[in-house]
């Protein structure tokens, strides 16, 4: 059977749009907010509580939004998050027409409350559709390469409507994002299926490359006996505590590298804008290369080796480069010990996602809620932080802190067990070192 012919890459084209798309949505306002600000009588501290709208119901509601996600399935939730997300987008411009003042501020924040709302489910609905669709076998290479549509995104995102804005404004700009958004709902729904033997276009022969209970189980519904397993058990809250403390270095570049270069290393603006684009390019080239080696690795060595090896090397490697930038002479290389720190940081995305698949087993989609809820808390703990020690003019203590974090989160990678399922466990944890090899 032809590889191109296998409709789960089908499957996969739409799970990578969505993530990408995602990142072009929650990215849209902070680059309409300079012509926003004036137009609509709006401060840039307005403008942060509405970037932390849109944090803190994306993190709060990750795991209630996967446990939905789990009882709805795909096909619907990515349906029902993608028409908020649409509606949440297009809210941003059409508001103005209708307010003013501080009515329009709190109905700007309900909107980006809204968005967080529809995208908190995603990635760990994308965990669990990867899981239905795709052989364990390459469940972090699809991961990883998921993972690109973040920094694509990321990328694209800016330079894509600060042109639209330049030529129509920033009303068209936003509602033009979210056009293609509501075209990719509607040919998801029109596609997308909750499990391999329920689409139509599905050849016995790809069912065969799938595990039987795999290809015709899909999701199961959440129960309360699973969920409390996944909540207490020791592998699952460590791969979360690694995460937060990654996440915590991938906000700290994520948020602040323009910052960095325009005051620290004295880019220019345009400069900045520019150079700012290179470490979400390389995190996505390093998510890609992560997921298809944590694969490879996982079919030489084993589950537990091949998705423990990466973290371990590119986690410290990463604090390293963090070092090496804040210290260079060159402010040029610095933005290269900082792309090249974010692309190793992004290797990781693919074992990290992986290993919550492993120990979810068929509650993949709550264990990958929960470990991104970690991973989000990481933002919520960093930006503040950043922001207070940078204000001070002290750029050097957040990425010195930074590496610690990187280093810290390769070490919880010892402790635990990222090949050991949930459902196959008690409570009470077993030995390090005993599981799958």
């Amino acid at each position: 059977m032809p590889a191109r012919s296998r409709i789960r890459w089908l499957i996969f084209a739409f799970l990578f749009l969505f993530t990408f798309a995602a990142y072009v949505q929650r990215t849209a306002i902070t680059v309409a907010a300079e012509p926003m600000m004036p137009q609509l009588g709006l401060t840039q501290l307005q403008i942060g509580w509405l970037e932390t709208a849109f944090l803190v119901s994306y993190t709060a509601l990750q795991f209630p939004g996967g446990l939905a996600g789990q009882y709805l399935g795909a096909r619907r939730m990515f349906t029902l998050c993608g028409i908020v997300s649409v509606l949440a987008t297009l809210a941003v411009p059409a508001l103005p027409s209708v307010s003013r003042g501080t009515a329009l501020f709190w109905e700007l924040l309900c909107a980006q409350f809204m968005l967080g709302v529809s995208q908190a489910p995603l990635f760990a609905m994308l965990s669990g559709s990867l899981e239905c669709w795709f052989p364990p076998r390459q469940w972090a290479l699809t991961q990883g390469l998921s993972s690109c549509g973040i920094g694509l995104g990321g990328a694209a995102a800016p330079a894509a409507i600060a042109a639209l804005m330049v030529h129509l404004g920033w009303r068209p700009a936003l509602i033009i994002v979210a056009l293609p958004v509501a075209a990719l709902v509607a040919l998801w729904w029109h596609n997308g299926r909750d499990r391999p033997s329920q689409h139509p276009r599905v050849t016995q022969a790809e069912l065969a490359e799938l595990p039987p209970a795999q290809a015709t189980a899909g999701m199961s519904p959440p129960s309360w006996k699973r969920i409390r397993r996944l909540l207490l058990n020791r592998d699952l809250a460590g791969l979360t505590l690694s995460y937060f403390a990654m996440n915590l270095v991938f906000f700290l570049i994520t948020f602040w590298s323009f910052l960095y270069l325009v005051q620290a290393r004295h880019f220019t603006a345009l400069e900045g804008g520019l150079a700012a684009a290179l470490p979400p390019l390389a995190g996505a080239a390093g998510a890609g290369i992560g997921g298809a080696g944590a694969s490879a690795l996982s079919a030489r060595l084993g589950a537990l080796k091949g998705l423990r090896l990466l973290p371990v090397i590119t986690l410290p490697a990463a604090g390293v480069l963090l070092l090496i930038s804040v210290h260079a002479a060159s402010a040029w290389a610095a933005l290269a010990g900082l792309s090249l720190a974010f692309g190793l940081l992004e290797v990781n995305e693919g074992p990290f996602w992986a290993a919550s698949m492993e120990i979810g087993g068929e509650d993949a989609v709550a264990a990958g809620a929960i470990l991104n809820t970690g991973g989000n808390l990481g933002g919520i703990v960093a930006t503040p932080v950043v922001a207070f020690i940078s204000g001070g003019g002290d750029w050097t203590t957040p990425f010195v802190a930074g590496a610690g974090c990187a280093l810290a989160s390769a070490l919880i990678w010892l402790l635990i067990n990222p090949a050991a399922p949930a459902s196959a466990r008690a409570i009470a944890p077993l030995p390090i070192g005993k599981g799958t090899t």
